[in-house]
């Protein structure tokens, strides 16, 4: 299979006709599979909540547009922001295991490599956290 354009741009589209402005696009072969690899194309405006995987660690690779990746402490206090744009040379971001983050879409067809390791494993209401700003 080829990761090309097209392929971003298609998932890119189905972005934007979903109602959270994200869409997956996996490259693993199953939910259980020992490493989740995937693109998730994000659209300004997509909410990903704080949010911690705590079995294991993950990372963004960005392939196009621009984002923020904001590590958080465990009381909601912002301590690390990454401002990723490869034209200027900032591609990813690694995310320790157990390290609360969310991320901000700069700009439309924005699209992520992201891997983690396997099995998928939903976020319980424990692994959420509301920040009030």
């Amino acid at each position: 299979m080829l990761l090309d354009k097209k392929l971003l741009d298609e998932v890119s589209a189905r972005a934007k006709a979903s109602e959270r402005l994200r869409m997956n696009y996996n490259l693993h072969e199953a939910m259980d599979s020992k490493a989740q690899r995937l693109f998730n194309a994000l659209e300004p405006g997509t909410v990903l909540p704080v949010h911690r995987h705590r079995n294991t660690a993950e990372t963004y690779i960005l392939l196009r547009g621009r984002i923020d990746v904001m590590f958080y402490d465990d009381k909601g206090v912002e301590i690390e922001r990454f401002a990723l744009n490869p034209q200027e040379g900032n591609y990813g971001v690694h995310i320790p295991c157990g390290q609360w983050h969310t991320l901000e879409v700069l700009e439309r067809d924005t699209v992520i490599f992201e891997v983690k390791d396997g099995p998928y494993a939903p976020l319980g209401p424990e692994d959420m956290m509301t920040i009030n700003e």
